[in-house]
């Protein structure tokens, strides 16, 4: 368990690394005063259409994290109210079935899409309704692409995050850190974090979480995870250079060797995510929700805005049950979802078929989402 540098190379994804208080100033918000809470409720509901429809479709996982990327990006550009998040959700997963190579064609993403918002099953989807929808995702593309500056290349945590479960797990035993960690990273997607950290800091984050989550309540605190070394009394030691902690809860920060600003973006990717868990409504959900509302968030700054607002003050939505909610799946066919166990790693998706009758089956949304989002 060596101290390591994670190198993830050079991209141009610093333009797309945004402060806390743009998302008071997107054009949701400055455009069309949308505000806020409104706007992240709907940003988390768009990337939930997004998962089920590329699951759907049977897309490799890269390909939806590459989407939900896309999609959080487009939307820093572009308003909610000029452009449906169904709209921008399909076009954000036919754009990545071409630069992800796993194609599939317009008309059978257009037929599954259109089925998932009209509730009926793929055969009955009818042809107008499918050139209707293929119209609106070709048009949307246009858009999206001018959004991204044509820039297609999307650093991921969870990479970073292999890398470090690797490293730490040495055998079946912590398999549940490996769960919970993935579990948490994909619903990261749900919310901004894509936008305002760098994906060290996110699969640190992540990983974190998901210790003290695995850990239990007694053990040490967020802060204590994230505080940085003690001085030493003598000369300042290089970063490269610090001895690795015997404490296996700073397991993380030893590894990717944060600073001082990066450990504060860490504290507030922590805040965030709780935040984010603690906006849902747990009653009647597993255990994993209500252990996450009930660990502490790590000390940041005052004046950083708060982004999800308490459940009891969450838009009466998310408590909400749809059909499409509660659907009995396949488990080979489940969105990215925050569930303990079957979130390990996954393997790109295989035996695709186009869509010839009723779709492949409806998917499962998150646990932090199930049957709370109305995705229509």
């Amino acid at each position: 368990m060596g101290a390591h540098q994670f190198d993830i190379g050079v991209s141009s994804s610093s333009q797309w690394v945004f402060p806390t208080s743009a998302l008071l100033a997107t054009p949701s918000a400055s455009t069309s005063s949308i505000p806020l809470d409104k706007e992240l409720y709907d940003r988390a509901r768009g990337v939930e259409f997004l998962f089920r429809l590329g699951a759907s479709l049977q897309l490799p996982t890269t390909a939806l994290f590459t989407a939900a990327t896309w999609f959080h990006r487009f939307y820093m550009r572009f308003s909610m109210e000029d452009y449906h998040r169904q709209d921008v959700a399909a076009a954000c997963i036919f754009l990545a079935t071409k630069t992800e190579e796993c194609g599939r064609k317009l008309r059978d993403v257009a037929k599954v899409c259109q089925s998932k918002i009209s509730g009926a099953s793929a055969e009955n989807v009818t042809d107008q309704e499918v050139q209707a929808c293929q119209d609106a995702i070709l048009i949307t593309e246009e858009v999206l692409l001018e959004a991204l500056c044509f820039d297609f290349v999307v650093d991921s945590p969870h990479e970073i995050l292999v890398d470090l479960l690797e490293r730490y797990i040495q055998d079946e035993s912590e398999k549940s850190l490996c769960d919970a960690a993935w579990s948490i990273a994909h619903d990261s997607y749900r919310t901004v974090l894509c936008l305002l950290f760098d994906v060290r800091i996110i699969a640190a984050a992540c990983f974190i979480l998901a210790q003290r989550f695995v850990d239990g309540d007694h053990s040490a605190s967020l802060d204590a995870r994230i505080a940085s070394s003690s001085p030493s009394a003598s000369l300042p030691t290089p970063p490269s250079n610090k001895p690795t902690s015997p404490d296996a809860s700073r397991f993380a920060i030893d590894q990717c060797q944060f600073d001082e600003t990066e450990l504060v973006d860490l504290a507030e990717a922590l805040t965030i995510l709780i935040e984010f868990y603690n906006a849902q409504d747990t009653q009647g959900l597993m255990s994993f929700l209500s252990s996450m509302c009930s660990i502490q968030p790590p000390a940041t700054p005052e004046s950083r805005p708060r982004l999800y607002a308490p459940n009891s003050h969450v838009p009466s939505a998310f408590n909400t049950a749809k059909s499409e909610c509660q659907a009995s799946v396949n488990p080979s066919q489940r969105t990215p979802e925050s569930t303990h166990g079957g979130s390990s790693p996954a393997k790109s998706s295989s035996s695709w078929k186009p869509v010839r009758g009723e779709a492949t089956g409806d998917v499962a949304p998150s646990i932090s989402t199930r049957a709370r989002l109305d995705l229509e």
